[in-house]
């Protein structure tokens, strides 16, 4: 093969391979199909790597099949040399084909084989995942999983939702689609509500689901969410094998953006949710799980009821005072204001002893002599020191250096 002299046409500018599948860009160079495409999908390229031209990533790539069948030939004619045969590619996705599978998952019939072969198109390459969201693909799926909630049926959930894993709806459609149908929300909570085969994966690809509609929801949408959405979000947080870690930090995402309001905290305080989240950190999770935690927990921490919850669970403070200077700044910064939240509005004789038990009299001590530490957290560590000191101090256990603090 190396003795071959192989005919300059028949080379990819981008590979220098033969080219299996040759198309013609707009500026009329001819590429190898999988080479064009990835410098503009891939690399973000908007040139013409021969021409320095404009290639916009949506230009169109004309099949050069006269080229093709000339390679054919020639591989054909050097088979005895060693030269392999370019097989004939199959024909790529475009918007009829994509048409006629949306069609598909509305007849009982067809539904299942179009579920697959959107699924085989996802999981093939990111041309086919871009083109499915320009076609409309994910916001059909959407409306079939809505279908099947309605229709109580599951045939078809877990290939739907594969699918809408590898291919994401865009926020500004999320949001479109949430306007014209806000029983999506109920749909994923019903999914995740249910058991499957194949449970783990069924449920992660729900919650990113969940997140992916949740994030661009209005906060009309946001403050009509059912006692329902919280107990089995929480469920999934008791739960956390039956997600994978991914999923857990969708869920968890999930609960921080519809923490601020009120009435949601309520009722995830109602939903255990503290409970669960405290439980979960106990697990030493990875860096985001705990930032995403701490950062729910100061939100539940805004409020009276999310304040008893947190106190009333043995590990809180303590958990919490272990992962400052321990994680992030991230990490750091809702850790003290969680205690801040507890030292302002419930530090009763017994809160205040705890702290000192866990160490947390002695961690603000620590925080406030770190040099990289921000000004305000350092503000707010003395805060809480300075409003407990005569307290504290009592405790032999203290160091009697800690007045020289401030």
């Amino acid at each position: 093969m190396d003795d071959i002299e192989v005919p300059k046409y028949f080379i990819c500018p981008i590979s220098l391979q033969i080219m299996k599948d040759p198309v013609t860009a707009a500026t009329g160079i001819t590429y190898d199909r999988d080479s064009i495409e990835r410098w503009l999908l891939t690399c973000q390229n908007t040139t013409c790597p021969v021409t320095q031209q404009p290639l916009p990533p949506d230009s169109d790539l004309t099949p050069n099949h006269t080229l093709r069948r000339l390679i054919q030939a020639w591989c054909i004619e050097n088979a005895s040399l060693g030269v392999d045969r370019i097989p004939t590619p199959k024909p790529f996705l475009d918007k009829s084909h994509c048409s006629k599978l949306i069609k598909q998952l509305w007849h009982p019939d067809s539904k299942m084989k179009s579920l697959q072969e959107f699924d085989f198109l996802a999981a093939k390459n990111e041309r086919n995942r871009t083109f499915m969201v320009e076609t409309g693909v994910p916001r059909a799926l959407f409306s079939f999983v809505v279908k099947c909630f309605e229709q109580n049926c599951i045939d078809g959930i877990e290939e739907a939702l594969r699918v809408l894993f590898f291919v994401r709806i865009p926020s500004a459609e999320a949001k479109i689609f949430l306007r014209e149908n806000d029983q999506i929300i109920r749909s994923l909570i019903w999914i995740l509500g249910i058991e499957f085969k194949n449970q783990v994966a069924v449920k992660s690809h729900a919650v990113f689901a969940l997140k992916t509609m949740i994030e661009p929801a209005s906060s009309d949408l946001l403050l009509r969410l059912e006692p329902q959405f919280f107990e089995t979000i929480s469920g999934v947080l008791k739960q956390s094998t039956s997600v994978t870690q991914q999923g857990m930090n969708a869920a968890l995402h999930v609960l921080l953006i519809v923490s601020p309001w009120a009435r949601n905290r309520l009722m995830m305080v109602e939903s255990d949710t503290v409970s669960a989240l405290i439980e979960l950190e106990l697990g030493s999770p990875e860096k985001r799980t705990t930032e995403l935690i701490l950062g729910i927990l100061f939100q539940l921490c805004c409020c009276a009821d999310g304040r008893a919850e947190f106190l009333s669970h043995k590990g809180g403070i303590a958990v919490v005072t272990k992962r400052i200077m321990r994680v992030s700044p991230t990490a750091d910064d809702q850790a003290v204001l969680i205690l801040s939240s507890i030292s302002k509005f419930s530090a009763t004789d017994k809160v205040l002893e705890e702290m000192v038990e866990v160490g947390t009299a002695t961690k603000l001590c620590m925080l406030l002599q770190v040099e990289g530490a921000a000004p305000y957290l350092k503000e707010k560590a003395l805060g809480i020191l300075k409003a407990h000191s005569d307290e504290w101090l009592k405790f032999p256990c203290i160091d009697k250096t800690f007045h020289k603090i401030y």
